[in-house]
């Protein structure tokens, strides 16, 4: 166990903390200006407790979020990453969210 734990420790210096340059803390600001645009989606459907977004739009982004997430773990990339790691929660959530409402 200890061995797996410690490869995962050297994967993770090795993508996160190694590549970690100028250009990468771009790449961040970046994809954090993207995501703002799903972020402010999904507050508005907190807010009104139901998504506000047709039904196949998650669908799509879940299945866009998890070839990009796979790619950028094969690529080692941080930015990608992280910023499709965290689009790949929020489209869940609005899909619970639009179940939540169906059950109703």
């Amino acid at each position: 166990m200890s061995a797996l734990v410690g490869d995962i420790w050297q994967w993770f210096d090795a993508v996160f903390i190694q590549q970690f340059n100028y250009w990468v803390a771009l790449g961040f600001i970046a994809q954090a200006m993207f995501t703002m645009r799903f972020l402010v989606q999904w507050l508005a459907s907190e807010k009104a407790g139901r998504s506000v977004v047709p039904v196949a739009f998650w669908f799509f982004s879940i299945a866009g979020g998890f070839l990009l997430f796979i790619y950028a773990i094969q690529r080692q990339d941080p930015v990608f990453i992280a910023g499709q790691g965290l689009g790949l929660l929020i489209y869940a959530r609005n899909l619970v969210l639009i179940r939540r409402e169906k059950a109703t």
